[in-house]
Formats: C-alpha cells, structure tokens, sequence
C-alpha cells in the first residue's frame, strides 16, 4: 500500500459515517469491504497493492473480452427499431440504415461519416489493446468508403484498483495506429467503472458520388474477405487459460492491421458494398445486410478462413457466449446444406473484433479487386456470392464455383473446395515415417545423397533453373528449414526476389491458400531479419 494521508482518511471516513454511507458509492456503508479487507479507503485517494503494479492481464479483469461484449444484435435492434425516427433531411444513412458508419450532408459537396464503437479489453497487453482498438474504430469508417479526420476516446477504468500507467499505454498504443493514417485524437471523456473500456468516436469526410457507387450490391457479386476469422474464439481461450498461441499471435497481428489500404483497393476496383466483420460475426453482419437490401447468399463453408488452431478450438468446445447470441440473431436465414461440418457454422457466428471487410463486387472486377489488395499487402479470400432468391437467407454449402483468384503472390484457379485455414501439420519431408531397415537405410541415404548431388549439378537443365524448381518444391512441401536454405542459396546464385516470387506463384497455384498463407510468413519473417542465419536443408 502507498503512503497514507490520516488526516485526508479522517476527514472523508468521519463524513461517510455520519451519513451512513460511503461519500463516493452510496451503495455501500463505511467502512466498505475494500477498508475490511484490504485497509485502504479509495475515497481517501489511497490504492490498494494491484494498483500499484503495471503488470497485469487485462482479459482476466472483464467478463467479455473484445466486441464479445456487445449487447446481443437481437435485443439491441429490438430497441432501436421502436426508437422515433430522425427527420433530418440532411442524414443520408444513419440508424434506419444500420449500416457501419452514419452519413450526414454539411452541402451537395461535403459529407461528413461518423461512429463510434467501445470495447473491453481482447488481449492482455495495454499497448495492444489500444493499437487494436483504434483500428476497430476506425473500420467503421473504411468500410464506407470515407476518410477518417479525428477521433475522441471514451474511456472507462477502474483507477483505484489499476495503475494509471495501464491507462497510459493503451492510450497511447491507440494514438500510434491513428498516427498510420493521419487521425489526430482531439480529446474525449474518462469515467471511473469497474472494468476497463476503451473506444473511439470517428469523424471523417466522405465523396458522396462514392458513398452512392458503395450501396448497390447486385444478384452475382462476389464476396469477398480480407482477414480471416476467430478472434473471439481465440481470445476467449486465452481467458479460460486454454491457449492456442499460433492462432493467436496470428489474429493479434491481423487485429491491429488497419483496413484503410483494403477500403482502397475495394475503391480502386470499383466494388458494389462493403462491412467490416467485427461483434456480430460474418453471419450476424452479411444477414443485416441481405435483409436491409432483399438479397440472399451462398457461402461456401471450405473457404471461409480461419486463423490456425480455430477450428481445433471449436471441436474442443471453445466458443464464447455471444456465438449463442450472435445464432440467435440470424435464426432460420442461415440455411444449412448436408455434408457442412458444425464447425463451420460455430466460425460463421464467432464475434469479430477488429475484423476484414467483406467486398462485394461484380464478378467482371474480381481479379481487380484481388489485384488492388495484394499489392497493398492485404489479402482476399472470395468466400461467395450474393443471389437474388431466397431473399434475406444464408446458404451455407459445400458445393463450390470455381473463380479466378488472385493470392497475395499471383493468379489461381480455385474451385472453392481448399480450406483455406493454414495447417497445423508439420512438414512431411521433416517428420516422414518408414518401415525401413538400419541396413536397408544406409544403403539408401548413400543413394539419396548422391542423388541429391546428381541433381543439383549441371545437366539438360541449367543450374539456376534447376534451384528454382527445388525452391518452388520446398515452398509446396511448406518446409521451413528448407526454403530459408534454398532461398539463400537462390540468392547467392544471382536469383532476383522477381524470380523466386514468381515460382512461388507456381507453387500456390498447386497447393492453394496453405501454401501462400506458409510463403507470406516466411516472406514476413525475411523482412523482419529474423531468418540472419539459414540452417541446412532436411530435404
């Protein structure tokens, strides 16, 4: 406990008493349970020893971490559908819309797009959980196709129970994400409560030709995804203590990325809609959307993406509450085709925070779209398309179009049946089995290797074609020992990063998603400099 002021406690302790009730919560007497057990009189400005210490796990201070702590879609539209209508001629979309953002007309030329969103914390770092929140904030804004200008925060924080530096850092870590795009945070409101909230009110400027082009969804379009699914799954795990840390590594680094180079590339392509996936879920989402416009949809349920170890999660139980709620919701418009396993449809209604935004666009724009979002480093999973009958209804299936798909490296044909959630499974060429013999295997690695050296030299095929091919393999087979060996080696050959990309294409137009999500990484991981050392091929 810190320094104690007798005097202060004196003077606020005798007042409370007198009144019969503590001066700052008149729920409770004085003393209050805190004096009791802990010997610390908040209302005296005193902390008790958790409040003294910055190092603390902020999912394990809430009851619903992330956008998990919404209010459930049903009831809260419930509510909003009885509330009067706003006659302003000048509000162009707003709560009868129920679209991301509200859109108000300043003249023909000026319109301004406002939110606001506010969360418990979806991680336990402050840092974090600021840069995730403001890019959550911000999406709102992006999906409508508008430019973000200012932000003011609303925070709620337990400050007599946590330090003030918590508070600090995840202001801050907010303020380096808004720092990306050129957002100016001019101020905000702070209450005390009992448990941490952070959020954002965004105001920015929208072309209103634009906003137009970006409200007419059509029977056909393709939807698209840019960021896969399960952060409410795998923050949720995290809380219960069951962690899956690849999978979440991988959805904190997607939560923090910001959607403001993805709502470029769905303008430069020319697309028809977009929302950006955060509490209600893919489902809760694309259902206010064909609702709101009288179209129906077909998923294909193998395609929609997952971060690694989601689905595991799923079939060992791992699903938060608002899942329930987010089905409840949807109800009997997801229509559920034979062969669709259960997981799917739990990942369809998993609460989203800081999700992708799901594009539609005409078919004739797709390989545009896809295109435009993998040169700004953003990626594109076609997860469907809209249809015109039955109205207002999800179907989720398994038989799959095929589409031209554009990967984060270059052109492949997909016929929608590759699941897209990177493996779990480790490299076969470094893990193999054999029922071979120790005899039988010497004799047979004596071969392999001068097979080996047989292949690498020079033949029909020149040397640097030949590495090329061994670097498209090892890409295929995602061996990590290997490609950084064979990478390096390609390098040192004279090989340009233009050449070795475009084997790559080769092999993720063989082995699909998996293989460009394994190559992305690794791609990540080289321009981050922690591949300094190439360890010998195992293959």
């Amino acid at each position: 406990m810190g320094k104690v002021d007798n005097e202060k406690r004196r003077r606020v302790m005798t007042r409370s008493r007198a009144l019969g009730h503590c001066i700052c919560n008149p729920r409770q007497p004085c003393p209050c349970e805190t004096f009791k057990n802990f010997g610390v009189c908040t209302c005296a400005g005193e902390k008790i020893e958790s409040a003294l210490k910055e190092e603390v796990k902020l999912t394990q201070l809430v009851h619903n971490p992330g956008c998990a702590s919404k209010i459930p879609p049903g009831e809260l539209e419930s509510i909003l559908m009885r509330l009067r209508p706003v006659k302003d001629p000048n509000v162009i979309s707003g709560l009868a819309a129920g679209d991301d953002a509200a859109i108000y007309r300043v003249s023909e030329t000026v319109h301004l797009v406002e939110t606001v969103d506010v969360f418990t914390p979806c991680v336990d770092d402050a840092r974090t959980f600021g840069r995730i929140c403001a890019a959550n904030c911000l999406s709102d804004i992006y999906a409508m196709g508008g430019k973000p200008l200012t932000a003011l925060s609303i925070v709620g924080f337990p400050i007599d129970t946590i330090h003030p530096n918590v508070l600090y850092h995840m202001l801050d870590g907010a303020m380096e994400t808004f720092e990306e795009t050129s957002v100016a945070l001019i101020g905000g409101h702070s209450f005390k409560d009992n448990e941490i909230k952070l959020g954002f009110a965004i105001v920015g400027v929208i072309d209103p030709i634009l906003a137009q082009e970006l409200d007419k969804p059509q029977p056909g379009d393709i939807l698209v995804l840019t960021k896969p699914l399960g952060t409410g799954i795998l923050t949720f795990a995290r809380q219960i203590g069951r962690t899956y840390e690849v999978g979440l590594n991988q959805a904190i680094e997607a939560m923090c990325r910001l959607n403001n180079s993805a709502a470029e590339a769905m303008i430069a392509a020319g697309a028809s809609g977009a929302v950006d996936i955060t509490g209600f879920g893919l489902f809760g989402h694309l259902i206010r959307l064909l609702r709101q416009k009288q179209l129906g949809a077909r998923l294909f349920a193998n395609q929609i993406p997952a971060f690694d170890q989601v689905l595991e999660a799923i079939r060992a139980g791992v699903v938060p509450g608002a899942t329930e709620r987010n089905r409840e919701f949807v109800g009997e418009d997801l229509i559920v085709d034979n062969g669709v396993d259960e997981e799917w449809i739990w990942l369809g209604y998993d609460p989203q925070t800081s999700g992708g935004l799901l594009i539609t666009i005409s078919p004739n724009k797709l390989d545009k779209l896809l295109h435009e979002l993998v040169s700004r480093g953003d990626q594109g999973f076609v997860i469907g398309e809209l249809t015109e009958e039955p109205p207002a209804k999800i179907i989720l299936t398994t038989q799959a179009k095929k589409f031209r798909t554009y990967s984060t490296l270059g052109y492949y044909d997909t016929d929608m049946n590759t699941n897209p959630n990177v493996s779990d499974q480790k490299c076969c060429c470094g893990n193999g089995t054999s029922s071979t013999t120790g005899s039988q295997a010497l004799t047979s690695q004596k071969i392999y290797v001068d097979f080996l050296k047989s292949v690498a030299s020079a033949g029909v095929l020149d040397p640097k074609t030949k590495e090329l091919i061994l670097l498209a393999l090892v890409i295929m087979a995602r061996c990590e020992p290997c490609i950084q060996a064979h990478y390096k080696k390609a390098t040192q050959m004279g090989i340009s990063q233009a050449e070795i990309d475009e084997v790559a294409w080769c092999a993720i137009a063989m082995g699909g998603a998996p293989v460009m999500m394994f190559y992305n990484e690794f791609k990540k991981k080289l321009e981050n400099g922690e591949l300094t050392n190439a360890p010998s091929a195992c293959c």
